[in-house]
């Protein structure tokens, strides 16, 4: 099985930092008691500008979550559908050639979910096999990549979609000064990103496709972690959940569990050439560039996303994947690992031969 297609989709609204950073002190007034911290917060966060699902303006018209909930079902299905038909596109395929598609979204609900109405919007095969996933937040992408992989492991014709779309700005709590939620203000971004995985028997896939060949997939849950990356649900929408202990628990959990995976396939970290590590924010990869003893360069492209797009939840992982199929190439033969963690809390690795 193969990567054959990848490819993201952003607002057209861009602004830089500064212009997001000043409309949030505008936003909550007089309730900001020491603006100067939000200064240093939005500084710290290493993001240089980011793209939002509606005009800056727009925001301060949304005063319930059921409007917040209608803006990401309509934004989200418009930039689904752009990452879907440009990933297609990279590899070579039509609407009618997939059969499978896992959609991946935590910053809004629906039913029928964001899947369904993509099927009918694009005109996708009635046959297709559907899987909504919600609630896995940062990890997304890796793992429904990774559920992408096992379904081409046993459908070998067949080829799926992954698509991870986030508008993490329509979750911006109005009420919310917490330090955990003014940080999130300026890490947070809109986007979406869809990649085709093609199973080994596909013409596609035999043809070498645009992206690396996956070798093998492994997942780790953490028992007892929940703390440590979510929402909090309730009337009034989604309330973020991030714990300072999370740097931290990288360091203690991850290079072993990375180890790990990698002896099972014969392999150890100085045999990767190539690291596709999601933008999770300056404290998470510098703790997981710390604990896994990588150089810089291999972190270049998560720390460029990070800068360019800001952090975009479960759809990170996978534009660093875009950058690097597109423009940052590794060598024929050269080992990756693609890695991601997000809220259970856990982690997903996928070994990758470009």
């Amino acid at each position: 099985m193969r990567i054959t297609g990848v490819a993201g989709a952003l607002p057209d609204n861009r602004y830089p930092q500064e212009m997001l950073t000043g409309a949030l002190k505008h936003y909550w007034g007089s309730r900001l008691k020491h603006p100067e911290l939000l200064d240093r917060m939005h500084t710290n966060a290493r993001v240089a500008s980011r793209h939002l699902a509606l005009p800056i303006d727009r925001y301060e018209e949304l005063s319930t979550w059921g409007q917040t909930n209608a803006a990401w079902f309509r934004v989200s299905q418009e930039l689904g559908e752009r990452a879907i038909d440009r990933a297609l596109n990279d590899a070579g395929l039509r609407r009618q050639d997939l059969h499978a598609l896992f959609v991946v979204s935590i910053t809004g609900v629906a039913s029928p979910s964001l899947d369904a109405r993509l099927i009918n919007r694009m005109g996708l095969r009635p046959d297709i096999r559907r899987t909504p996933i919600f609630g896995v937040g940062c990890v997304g992408g890796a793992l429904g990549l990774t559920r992408a992989a096992d379904y081409t492991l046993a459908y070998p014709d067949h080829n799926a979609a992954i698509l991870a779309v986030e508008i993490c700005t329509l979750t911006l709590k109005r009420d919310d000064l917490s330090p955990v939620n003014l940080i999130a203000s300026g890490l947070f971004g809109d986007g979406a990103a869809a990649v085709i995985v093609s199973g080994a028997r596909t013409e596609v896939a035999s043809n070498g496709g645009s992206g690396p060949e996956i070798l093998a997939t492994g997942s780790v849950f953490y028992p007892d972690s929940e703390d440590i990356m979510g929402w909090e649900i309730s009337e009034d929408g989604f309330k973020i959940v991030l714990s300072q202990r999370l740097p931290e628990f990288i360091k203690r959990n991850l290079a072993g569990d990375v180890d790990a995976f990698l002896a099972g396939h014969g392999l150890a970290r100085a045999d990767i050439g190539n690291w596709v590590i999601h933008t999770g924010g300056p404290r998470v990869l510098e703790a997981m560039q710390e604990t896994l003893g990588l150089e810089d360069r291999h972190l270049a492209l998560s720390w460029d996303s990070l800068s360019r797009f800001g952090n975009l939840s479960s759809a990170s992982v996978l534009l660093v994947l875009e950058d690097t199929v597109r423009n940052h190439r590794p060598e024929p033969g050269t080992l990756g690992v693609l890695l991601a963690m997000g809220p259970g809390f856990s982690s997903e690795m996928i070994l990758m031969r470009w």
